[in-house]
């Protein structure tokens, strides 16, 4: 199986952090010869509120329902997860041991970047390749009860119990690599995308395939994805309805309970990007982003024009994650290399 999880259609220098599945242009354009890049920087009703060093590449990063916990994944196939420190149970143990073993799960608070949580298994430190994508189950409000789906860049989607630290489960998707998972607002389906072009459908409770939305074999019909899919979301008042996007520079709406693609979004009119990530803010609006102009957009769904930016990256934005209600609503979670981007609207 190949894993070239990230080789861009187009040339580009090769990076001294590269893995011997990475390249430069996985985290966009870059000219080391070139002079200083200037800080990222927010257009429109945007504002950077904080930046994280996850201390390795981040590939995806999640939210859950109420804000309250954020999980990231990283290129060596660690997820780290977070949760805010009002929510523990009680205080960290005063046995040296004991107090050595609670800093090993470390977990990442979404304000001021604390770490305390991990998960991972010898399964996947054999096989390091990266978390592609991140989805929790919010069974309730308890965070002990939390389940987390995630994508590896080996072609597995596994389901883990947050807080046992266990993966509950685990389906092969045969040769592609499986790069994003979304939800249903009701949480009956979920979707996963992968590098074969095909959106698979699966229901959650008993985790079997129920629909395959791919486009025709026609060449002349762009009635679905043509390369690789990194990016799904479902609509977030629409139980069939989601959309994709992935390197055909095409964002995608479509209909899982028909199978058909919808509708597509346009391009921003300041060129094309590969798109890595993409999501509903709100019933009104849709955060995409990707590696070719290496920023972060938000779109109107009505007019479908760009409202606001987050440029000026050093690289490419991996992924991006919205926090739908609680306190945190409307927060966007934006990673570029080894750093997580907290922004807010403004309006």
């Amino acid at each position: 199986m190949s894993f070239g999880l990230f080789v861009t259609p187009r040339r580009s220098l090769i990076s001294s952090r590269a893995t011997t599945y990475q390249d430069d242009s996985d985290f966009g354009t870059s000219d080391h010869s070139a002079s200083p890049l200037p800080d990222p920087s927010t257009e429109g009703p945007l504002k950077i509120r904080n930046k994280v060093d996850c201390g390795s590449v981040v590939m995806t990063s999640r939210f859950n329902g109420k804000g309250t916990l954020l999980a990231v994944g990283l290129s060596n196939g660690d997820i780290k997860v977070s949760v805010s420190p009002r929510r523990l149970s009680c205080p960290p143990p005063r046995s040296p041991l004991i107090l050595l073993f609670w800093f090993l799960l470390q977990v990442f608070h979404p304000v001021d970047g604390t770490f305390l949580y991990q998960l991972s298994d010898s399964e996947i430190l054999m096989a390091a390749l990266p978390v592609t994508s991140l989805q929790f189950l919010d069974i309730n409000d308890k965070w002990k009860d939390l389940l987390l789906l995630a994508t590896y860049a080996s072609g597995h989607v596994r389901l883990w119990h947050v807080s046992g630290k266990q993966c509950l489960c685990s389906i092969e998707e045969g040769d592609r690599q499986t790069l994003s998972v979304a939800l249903s607002p009701s949480g009956s389906r979920f979707v996963t995308s992968g590098s074969d072009c095909k959106l698979h459908v699966y229901d959650t409770e008993t985790r079997q395939l129920v629909q395959t939305c791919q486009g025709s074999i026609a060449l002349n019909k762009m009635d679905g994805h043509r390369f690789r899919v990194f990016a799904v979301a479902f609509h977030p008042d629409m139980e069939t309805e989601f959309i994709s996007g992935g390197w055909d520079n095409t964002v995608q709406l479509w209909d899982y309970k028909t199978g058909n693609k919808l509708s597509d979004i346009p391009d921003d009119h300041t060129g094309h990007s590969l798109i890595y990530s993409c999501h509903y803010l709100g019933s009104e609006y849709i955060v995409a982003s990707g590696s070719e102009s290496n920023m972060c957009r938000v779109i109107d769904k009505n007019t479908m024009m760009t409202s606001g930016r987050f440029l000026d990256l050093p690289g490419g934005v991996y992924s991006t994650s919205v926090c739908s209600s609680g306190k945190q609503e409307g927060l966007i979670a934006t990673s570029c290399q080894s750093s997580v981007y907290l922004l807010e609207r403004t309006i």
